[in-house]
């Protein structure tokens, strides 16, 4: 007896859930027959078939082999391309300005860069001796005192000159002393090299100090040394600040090794010409007649 009576509960719930489920098409089939109905649920089915059905022109597959990153990677590379066209029109019009403000203010430029690529042959990485040795040299117009590039930055400056090759001192080396500057903050020091990947900073004015994560670039001073190079970010360890040098980021194997400095001395009095007046000259040229 009791089983019966529980068996005719579970048949019981089961119509009461089939009539449920009737019911609720037939709800269905009239809200979507109806327009006032239908319009009350138009919201909550858009939502939903908006989260559900979001993927839906992904197919399972494009998923699976991968076609639908390389279209999401495609759809990126189209907007960055669309930003760089932005600053190429903005970096044209920029130079077209500079060159029309330095034409006004009769500004001498930089003079062009001379300069030799060469393939670096040769590394001596020890503890007190950091030299590269490249297979140009000055049949192939390297000039003493080069400086050498990569692609990171300053690298170092040729201390041996032969026909066909270049020995170059890094900046890594600890006999190196490169006047250097901040980028941002504009303090002054001399970097000397500490070992293979870092720099330290000495000789700092009393009271500076360099901001945090900012580039290091050549000053210039005492002529060896252009200036304006990157030669990498600082950091500071302790009371020291340390240079992670840019040279050792982007090393391909070669190097850009270009003319040195050169500042022309102007003329002592004694050697200048004599600028004749206009009204002399004239004369001059008159009595001459």
């Amino acid at each position: 007896m009791a089983r019966s009576g529980r068996s005719s509960q579970k048949s019981g719930a089961r119509r009461v859930t089939l009539g449920i489920l009737i019911f609720g098409a037939l709800a269905l089939i009239v809200a979507q027959s109806a327009p006032q109905i239908s319009g009350f649920f138009v919201p909550a089915r858009t939502t939903i078939s908006d989260r559900i059905g979001a993927p839906a022109d992904t197919s399972f597959w494009a998923q699976i082999s991968g076609q639908s990153d390389r279209e999401r990677r495609i759809r990126e590379l189209e907007n960055e391309v669309r930003d760089l066209a932005r600053y190429k029109a903005a970096a044209i019009s920029m130079a077209e300005r500079m060159e029309a403000y330095e034409s006004i203010l009769n500004l001498m430029g930089e003079p062009p860069e001379r300069g030799v690529t060469a393939r670096i042959t040769t590394v001596v990485d020890g503890p007190f001796a950091q030299t590269v040795l490249a297979n140009a040299g000055r049949l192939q117009g390297v000039e003493p005192g080069a400086i050498a590039l990569n692609e990171g930055g300053l690298v170092g400056r040729v201390t041996q000159l032969g026909d066909r090759s270049s020995r170059i001192l890094l900046v890594s080396n600890y006999q190196s002393q490169l006047p250097a500057l901040g980028e941002v903050s504009g303090v002054r020091a001399v970097m000397q090299g500490k070992d293979r990947d870092r720099g330290v900073l000495k000789d700092m004015p009393e009271a500076a100090e360099f901001i945090e994560g900012e580039r290091i670039l050549s000053s210039g001073e005492g002529g060896a040394f252009p200036r304006g190079l990157v030669v990498g970010t600082v950091t500071k360890q302790g009371n020291d600040w340390i240079v992670k040098l840019a040279m050792r980021e982007h090393s391909s194997g070669y190097v850009r090794m270009i003319a040195p400095p050169e500042i022309v001395e102007p003329l002592p009095e004694a050697e200048l010409p004599v600028a004749v007046p206009e009204e002399t000259a004239a004369s001059a040229s008159q009595g001459a007649q």
